[in-house]
């Protein structure tokens, strides 16, 4: 098995990296919009600065860290191609960036991935393979994939580019709307809040800086708080780009010595915060790309009065019958019931 070149596999990233990662994505990625809302801002008391990553392309952030791990591919990396694992945003995102450079992709995607993701990924060009997210594991079978091609496997996040490439939302954030007291995003395995305490450390010290997982899937808030990596069952969540097992290798570190507190939300908060985000700022935002907002809205992150707090929305890939349930609309009149 191999992996992309430049930084080895087992080198912490720095925020010299996200800036370089910044230089590869210009171009390529879209420097997405900071939404605001007073409405919000009344129901928090504080200014809230929200990333929409969820316009990003492929609609989710996960695209900054992709094509900034496969830009580092050599000509042999790219002829042999990538494979991928990834219940839907980082497929999506590893398949697109794969096709703009020319690289073979097959990716590992589980059997209940949201069709639209589905989808997408095959659009893009890639090669899908399926399995059971509850009984099989997908490390393996990528590995497996990898072991018969040649190919070089670009995890969904414990990966110095893709840390890296996250990290770039934060670092527009910060540019785009100003310094930060608190920043907020939804926490998995751990690439965004890794690249975003770069970014963060980097250019607003002081700030507070949250990761958001499940309530069902709390490995990285027990992780933390035992010293060592936690692993879990797959959690049963709507927030399906969140159901990590555990933190990487790279991610744990970084998030140890950088993040003041990981909380979570649970499914109800994600819905409620679907709706105010779909209500508020008529936008359309997936269960895991709200767990930032969510907990910040229940008070699981603590903000004070006239703070200025980031939240990344992640993504926004959702298929639209799965969204209205969700949301409880009532198709006959489009009256929410919730």
């Amino acid at each position: 098995m191999t992996h992309a070149a430049g930084m080895p596999l087992t080198t912490l990233p720095t925020y010299a990296d996200v800036e370089a990662a910044a230089a590869t994505l210009a171009g390529a990625a879209h420097r997405t919009p900071v939404l605001t809302s007073r409405r919000l801002d009344a129901l928090v008391g504080a200014r809230l600065l929200l990333k929409a990553e969820h316009l990003q392309r492929v609609g989710a952030f996960k695209f900054r860290g992709a094509f900034t791990a496969l830009s580092a591919f050599d000509e042999g990396q790219r002829r042999a191609g990538v494979v991928a694992y990834s219940s839907g945003n980082h497929a999506q995102a590893v398949a697109l960036a794969a096709r703009e450079l020319g690289i073979p992709a097959t990716i590992v995607m589980p059997h209940d991935a949201p069709r639209l993701k589905v989808e997408a990924t095959v659009g893009y060009g890639a090669r899908v393979v399926r399995y059971d997210r509850y009984t099989q594991d997908r490390e393996e079978i990528g590995r497996e994939i990898a072991r018969g091609s040649g190919a070089t496997v670009v995890p969904p996040y414990d990966h110095p580019h893709v840390i890296a490439g996250q990290g770039t939302a934060a670092r527009e954030l910060v540019e785009d709307a100003g310094p930060l007291d608190v920043l907020v995003t939804p926490l998995g395995g751990g690439g965004l809040l890794a690249g975003s305490v770069l970014a963060v450390r980097a250019l607003c010290p002081q700030a507070r800086v949250y990761g958001v997982e499940p309530a069902a899937g709390d490995d990285a808030r027990r992780s933390l708080e035992q010293g060592r990596i936690v692993h879990i069952d797959t959690p049963v969540t709507i927030a399906d780009g969140a159901q990590t097992q555990h933190l990487g290798e790279l991610t744990f570190p970084i998030l140890r010595s950088g993040v003041d507190a990981v909380v979570t939300a649970t499914d109800e908060e994600l819905v409620a915060a679907m709706a105010l985000v779909a209500g508020t700022l008529k936008q359309v935002v997936e269960p895991t790309g709200v767990l930032g907002l969510a907990a910040v809205l229940s008070g699981a992150v603590p903000v004070q009065e006239g703070e200025r707090v980031g939240v990344v929305l992640t993504g926004g890939n959702v298929d639209p019958e799965r969204y209205g349930q969700l949301l409880g609309y009532n198709r006959s009149n489009d009256e929410a019931v919730v």
